[in-house]
């Protein structure tokens, strides 16, 4: 890759690795469309472009999250009963999307529906609805049940599932702080799930273009990891400090011109 690509994936991936551990989210919502530009720009193969966008976005957060993780323990509000009830369910989902669903999609319609979620997750992010103050968790199969639903559609969009169980726990009266740090840790789960897919799935797709590992373009996986890493934990700790609805407000506008971008490859790859 040459010099100038490598230093836009590594200042990507730190802003990416804040993201994650300020908001929970794994930092895909931000990587996918960038990488794509990215990829774009490197001239790789038009119908390969978003799939490898998303399945790198994925397999990142394997690494971001731990990270996360590590900061937000410190902290003790991660929620490891949720946790454990949600990640079997979150496994499932991520294997039948990232193993199955994913590679049946072609360019147009990833994007079409990346964009449409992106822009979902960014509508919910500016709404300030309280939950009513008797909801409470659902028990193991429920919350389970909930993981599947996450894990498939965190995997479509190469996110690590914030988007959905940050709100999904905070609507049943989680503490904000807490659903963040338990989204963190539930980022774990969806990536590895995903990624294992996206490996097995994509392995006809890897001839398409050097450095692949099924959908996965590990030259940029690694650069992307590097910086994320490092800047995950420094996000952890300012959710802590910092007014995350002033910054979710922030967040929420850039997400919609990231979804209008998206609509727009979509727009070009059905034309």
């Amino acid at each position: 890759m040459d010099i100038s690509i490598v230093l836009c994936l590594l200042a990507l991936g730190a802003v990416a690795g804040f993201a994650a551990g300020l908001l929970g989210i794994g930092g895909g919502m931000l990587l996918v469309p960038f990488l794509t530009m990215i990829f774009t720009l490197q001239g790789m193969p038009r119908d390969l472009v978003v799939h490898a966008a998303i399945a790198t976005s994925m397999t990142s957060i394997l690494f971001t999250s731990l990270s996360s993780i590590r900061a937000h323990q410190k902290k003790g509000t991660i929620q490891w009963r949720i946790v454990f009830a949600m990640a079997p369910g979150i496994i499932v989902g991520g294997l039948l999307s990232g193993g199955a669903a994913f590679a049946a999609l072609n360019t147009a319609w990833l994007s079409l529906f990346f964009s449409l979620f992106v822009g979902y997750s960014a509508f919910n992010m500016l709404r300030n609805t309280k939950p009513k103050p008797s909801r409470q968790m659902p028990g193991f199969a429920g919350t389970s049940a909930a993981g599947v639903g996450i894990g498939f559609i965190s995997g479509l969009v190469g996110a690590g599932g914030g988007f959905l169980s940050v709100p999904f726990m905070v609507w049943c009266n989680v503490a904000l702080h807490s659903a963040v740090s338990t989204s963190a840790a539930l980022g774990f789960p969806i990536a590895l799930a995903n990624s294992v897919g996206y490996v097995l799935s994509g392995i006809r797709e890897e001839s398409m273009q050097p450095g692949m590992l099924g959908f996965i373009y590990w030259p940029a996986l690694l650069a992307l990891v590097c910086a994320s890493v490092l800047t995950a934990p420094a996000g952890a700790r300012m959710a802590h400090k910092l007014p995350v609805a002033t910054l979710k407000r922030v967040f929420a506008c850039l997400l919609f011109a990231l979804s209008a971008y998206m609509l727009v490859k979509a727009w070009q790859a059905f034309a």
